[in-house]
């Protein structure tokens, strides 16, 4: 018996998803005939993102700053509004700009805090709140990265505040599973994205080499022998945010070619 992802018509929202790793997890959630609400800050990417989408099924764009309360509240009430519900959200948002840690201010940290500990944490009460109110419970995937566990060297805020998604998602899975809802993370590791070629970029600064050459360098550390692409990572995003992971909640999951050297 071939196995079923049983999300012919539910509704997924997908943050930070116009372009990179929520791109791919919003087509792949079509893929399984999902009805997919996007998001970006960015009106003109959004668009285009949508537009992009749209011959692959049901697809609709929200614009909000997951930064901003107001905006996250709207994104809850807008996506029941537009596909009458949440079934799964999947939560990814845009990273802190590379650097090492004496090199960041005050308001690096404050607007990393905000994406990655404060954001994740309020939107993940708001769509619980929606779920219960169906009561026929739900699923939540959090993109987090490698970097919890093995710290990478030029991008503290993230390698620090991203610790607290892993916190999160235990916390959820424990709180929430009696009512139906499962929570789990995704650790990536270097997936072809922007965001990768600015770490390289700001690498090959401090090095005195060439972005190309950085790169290569992170391959050579990948078992695998390659990156990762946002359609591998988009298939496993399904995997946790539908019911072919029905007894699956609470984990952390990494994608990363083998690259991490630590256990547990």
């Amino acid at each position: 018996m071939p196995i079923e992802s049983g999300l012919r018509g539910a509704r997924v929202l997908v943050t930070a998803s116009s372009q990179g790793i929520g791109l791919g997890a919003a087509r792949a959630f079509l893929g399984e005939e999902a009805r997919v609400v996007v998001n970006s800050s960015n009106a003109e990417r959004l668009s285009s993102a949508v537009n992009a989408l749209r011959p692959l099924g049901e697809v609709h764009g929200v614009v909000a700053d997951l930064r901003r309360r107001e905006d996250l509240d709207r994104l809850v009430a807008e996506t029941v509004q537009k596909v009458g519900g949440i079934d799964t959200l999947v939560y990814v948002t845009g990273s802190p700009r590379p650097g090492v840690f004496m090199e960041q201010g005050y308001d690096d940290w404050s607007r990393a805090a905000e994406l990655l500990v404060v954001s994740p944490a309020y939107l993940a009460r708001r769509v619980a709140d929606a779920m219960e109110t169906e009561g026929h419970g739900g699923r939540m995937v959090f993109l987090t990265s490698t970097a919890i566990r093995e710290p990478i060297a030029n991008i503290a805020t993230s390698s620090v505040c991203r610790i607290a998604v892993a916190g999160l998602v235990r916390t959820l899975a424990r709180e929430l599973g009696p009512k139906g809802i499962r929570v789990n993370g995704i650790l990536p590791g270097y997936t072809l994205t922007g965001r990768v070629e600015d770490v390289a970029a700001d690498a090959a600064r401090r090095q005195n080499t060439t972005p190309d050459a950085v790169l290569k360098s992170m391959v050579r550390d990948i078992p695998l022998g390659r990156m990762g692409t946002t359609e591998e990572l988009g298939r496993v995003i399904v995997f946790l945010g539908s019911e072919m992971s029905s007894y699956v909640t609470g984990a952390m999951l990494p994608v990363d070619g083998g690259s991490l050297r630590s256990v547990g």
